[in-house]
Formats: C-alpha cells, sequence, structure tokens
C-alpha cells in the first residue's frame, strides 16, 4: 500500500501570543494523519515562548521547537522556518501565527496535488476576517496552468493567492528557491514568490473555505495601511512579471494603467498635505523599481489631477473651494517635505 505523503507544516512567531495557542490546536485537529509541525520563535518577548514550549514537550513526536539564533525580519524569519522542513516531506504548508486552518485543509490539499502531479501550489477559499476571499475561479478547477491563473492575476484582478496561510506547496519546489521570499518585495513577497513558481508549475484549487486569515490584529500590512501600498504593489508586479505573462502588445496598457492610477494618487496625496513619512515611505519603494520620485516628475502629475478638475468647471469649484486653505497648506507643507527629503537623500549619498 501506498504511504500516504508526508507535510511539513510551518508556523515562524513572535510575540503572537493572543493567537499562537488557536494556531497551534488547528495544526493538531487535522484529518490528515502524516505531518510534522515546526514551530520557529523570533526570540518572542512576550510568553509565546512558553505556549510553544508546553505543545512541543506534549507532542515531541509531532512538533519541533527551533528558536532563531538573533532577531530576524519578518521574511528571513519565513524563509529560516521553510529551509527547516524535513527532507522526507513531499508538501509544506505555512500556518502564519495569527492565523488558523480547519480540520479538512491537509487532506483536501493534498488530495489535489496528489491527482495532478504538475500541480506546484493549491489553494481554497480563504475566511478573512468575516468574509470569503480567493474566488474567480469556475467549479471545478482542480488544476489551471500556471500561465492562466497568472493572467487573470493581472487581467481580471483575482486575488487566487491570498496569504501564505492559504497555500500548500510542494516541498521539491520550496526547496528549489533560496531564499524562497524575497524581502525586496515585502510585504507581498508571496505573491511575487507564486508568480515566479507559476511559470513552471500549475496551479490547484479546492472549492471550499480551508484557511482563516485574521484582520483586526496589529501586523506589517496593518502599520503600512496609511501609506495605501496596494496601488505601488501593482505597479511592481506587473514591472516584474507583466511581461512574461501578458502579451507583447498588451503590456504596455497594463503598465501605463498602473503608473497613472499610482502616480495619480501620489499627486492627490501632495494636495492633502501627507508627512514626511509617507513620501519617504513612497520614494524608497519607488527607487526598487528603478522610479525617481522628483520635484519635476510629481509636478507634471500634481498638474493632471488640477487640469482633470478644471476640465470639469462645477466638479472642480465644488471640490477645491471648500478645501482651498487646505490646499494652499498642504501644498507648502509637501514643498517643504520634499525638500527634507531629498537633502537628507543628498547627504546620505554623499556620506
Amino acid at each position: 500500500m501506498e504511504s500516504i505523503p508526508l507535510v511539513s507544516v510551518v508556523t515562524p512567531f513572535y510575540n503572537t501570543r493572543e493567537f499562537l495557542a488557536e494556531c497551534i490546536e488547528s495544526v493538531l485537529h487535522q484529518t490528515y494523519t502524516n505531518w510534522e509541525y515546526i514551530l520557529v520563535d523570533n526570540l518572542s518577548t512576550d510568553g509565546s515562548s512558553d505556549i510553544a514550549n508546553q505543545y512541543a514537550a506534549r507532542f515531541p513526536d509531532r512538533i519541533r521547537l527551533i528558536r532563531t539564533g538573533s532577531f530576524l525580519s519578518q521574511v528571513q524569519n519565513y524563509n529560516f522556518a521553510l529551509s527547516r522542513i524535513s527532507p522526507n516531506s513531499k508538501y509544506c504548508k505555512m500556518v502564519q501565527a495569527d492565523d488558523w486552518i480547519f480540520p479538512d485543509c491537509l487532506r483536501s490539499m493534498v488530495d489535489i496535488a496528489e491527482a495532478h502531479p504538475n500541480v506546484g501550489i493549491v489553494a481554497a477559499y480563504e475566511l478573512e476576517g468575516d468574509h470569503a476571499s480567493l474566488g474567480g475561479l469556475p467549479y471545478p478547477s482542480p488544476e489551471v496552468p500556471g500561465r492562466d491563473a497568472c493572467r487573470l492575476f493581472f487581467q481580471k484582478n483575482r486575488h487566487l493567492f491570498g496569504t501564505p496561510t492559504s497555500l500548500l506547496m510542494r516541498s521539491e519546489l520550496v526547496r528549489s528557491r533560496n531564499p524562497f521570499y524575497e524581502e525586496r518585495h515585502a510585504p507581498f513577497e508571496d505573491a511575487h514568490a507564486c508568480l515566479d513558481a507559476l511559470r513552471t508549475w500549475n496551479f490547484g484549487f479546492v472549492h471550499q473555505v480551508l484557511t482563516y486569515s485574521r484582520r483586526d490584529n496589529e501586523s506589517i500590512l496593518s502599520r503600512i495601511r496609511p501609506f495605501e501600498f496596494t496601488l505601488f504593489s501593482r505597479l511592481a508586479q506587473i514591472i516584474a512579471h507583466g511581461k512574461y505573462y501578458l502579451l507583447e502588445d498588451e503590456y504596455p496598457g497594463y503598465l501605463k494603467d498602473a503608473e497613472h492610477k499610482y502616480f495619480y494618487f501620489l499627486a492627490k496625496s501632495a494636495l492633502q498635505g501627507k508627512d514626511r513619512k509617507f513620501w519617504e515611505f513612497h520614494r524608497e519603494r519607488l527607487a526598487s523599481i528603478n522610479y525617481s520620485l522628483n520635484f519635476g516628475f510629481m509636478a507634471k502629475w500634481i498638474l493632471v489631477v488640477l487640469f482633470d478638475h478644471i476640465g470639469n468647471p462645477k466638479r472642480s469649484l465644488e471640490y477645491f473651494w471648500p478645501r482651498r486653505r487646505r490646499i494652499f497648506t498642504a501644498a507648502s507643507r509637501f514643498i517643504g517635505t520634499m525638500h527634507r527629503v531629498f537633502v537628507r537623500k543628498r547627504l546620505s549619498e554623499k556620506l
């Protein structure tokens, strides 16, 4: 009788005491039977280590508790955890420490992967807070060509990959990438990894809700949400992967649309008087994809916003007159902020 494939489940954690036990319990209650569980403690200080210790002591044949030698960034911690999976595992499942998985999660995902050897990544509907997400594929869709799944991502804005918790991956895929996640793509490094992997693997999907991702806790995404990072992420993903998944005559249009939406947003942000942290955040991100945020560049897009309103006098008056003082104040603040940002940049370059 053929043996049941081993699944390596990994949970990297740092100061998630409030949620960690629920996460671990969800793995322990899986209906699938052949799995190992690797907990990676990134030098927690809130009591999370004690919780992990208790579970590792109760289930020594199931759970391995590993501590990082020094404090790691989230992406580094995830990569460290993935590097510790068993050499005998056929599949790998990350469960983030503030998330959990439904009892049939491993069994249902492994069934899809086993039935379709060319599938490298398996996803399913995800309960995201209080609503289900990751829809968009027709039923049934146990195997979708990787290129088709990624074209849906770009053309229809279908978010099929979710979070690391929502995916099961073949261990050979995880081992083939070192590091698996690239920190330069954070905090959407997981989407970039999927877009890379699906160049050579197909995508599997289970039409059941199998994972839960929390949205009401303090996280990296919640901390950067005020910076409206998603528009930049769309632009960066098109630049990194669009030429592969989009046709030659499609790519320029998608790139232009992503640029327009993002830079239009930045121009409106300038008129709203966003602070120095906002501009430093976006300047650094743009530099990572070889774009330069400078006075001339921003002035062009501010004019686009202004002319857009001028083209409709009624809308222009309705928009600008109630905000006239705030806009003039914001413009002055923007000029001062940008000046400080670029003076600081020039000084750092000289040093």
